[in-house]
């Protein structure tokens, strides 16, 4: 079945960039002149997605605002919400009726790609394979403890080249010791509509929310989960200073500003 459907989880409150968010969700902050969220909606459409349902909260209305303009030829978006903040896999739930019994895209706005190659593969492997499919990305040992953490084997529905896997098992946020590979899941995922079924089944963390990774690793002990390796630029917008780096090196790869602020920085760092 084709993948028409993009979900974005919007509905935290992003209290990592207070004050800043008391007025401004932090979904909308500039990437230059560019809300961050308008990269993801892009790259979904560029993906082949022609709906985005953008997940998020009351509390958030220039969410909804916003998103009641971004509509295009290409990609209508609308909004649903989450009541309360319940995690990634609450979050994921509440888009069950606006995606209906069919394959969807998740797609984390703290992280923007470089480009819609990977969204890409991932939508290529489900539709060959019918498993849901997943970002995966090599990083050093020290760092699996952030993520959720894979192992995996060899696919032999590689659809998307030798980067494809089939993962085994996943645990989210492991202690370096309890790492079982240095493969982490990253915010890119094409899940099969039997994710709501699973998500229904899982109990929630210790911190009470709802998680994602436990609706994978249950997919993954039925041998429902594929993964897609890759090296794709990936910036990591759910911090102040990731979100400064990606504006740095966003505005460096434009045309129209590109050369102005390399000669701006260059200037700066010589004297």
């Amino acid at each position: 079945m084709a993948v028409r459907t993009a979900v974005i989880p919007a509905a935290g409150m992003g209290t990592r960039f207070l004050p800043a968010t008391r007025a401004t969700p932090k979904e909308l902050l500039p990437i230059y002149d560019t809300p961050a969220i308008q990269f993801v909606i892009d790259e979904a459409a560029a993906a082949g997605c022609d709906r985005v349902v953008i997940v998020t909260s009351r509390a958030k209305p220039s969410i909804e605002n916003y998103a009641s303009a971004a509509s295009t030829d290409q990609v209508a978006v609308s909004v649903v919400y989450q009541e309360s903040p319940r995690g990634l896999g609450h979050a994921v739930s509440c888009a069950r009726q606006a995606v209906g019994d069919e394959p969807f895209v998740v797609m984390l706005p703290d992280e923007i790609m470089g480009d819609a190659s990977l969204t890409k593969q991932l939508v290529a492997l489900y539709e060959k394979s019918g498993k849901t499919s997943i970002g995966l990305k090599k990083v050093p040992v020290a760092e699996v403890s952030s993520y959720g953490n894979v192992e995996v084997i060899k696919s032999s529905a590689a659809a998307s080249g030798e980067s494809s896997v089939a993962i085994t098992r996943v645990i989210e946020k492991p202690k370096p010791a309890d790492a079982v590979s240095d493969l982490v899941i990253i915010g890119r995922y094409v899940l099969s509509p039997k994710i709501f079924d699973k998500l229904e089944q899982i109990k929630p963390s210790a911190n009470g929310e709802l998680q994602l990774t436990d609706g994978l690793a249950m997919l993954a002990d039925d041998g429902e989960l594929l993964g897609i390796v890759s090296e794709i630029t990936r910036y990591d917008t759910g911090t102040p200073m990731g979100l400064l780096r990606a504006v740095i090196e966003i505005a460096l790869e434009r045309k129209d500003i590109g050369p102005q602020l390399n000669s701006w920085l260059k200037e700066k760092f010589t004297k």
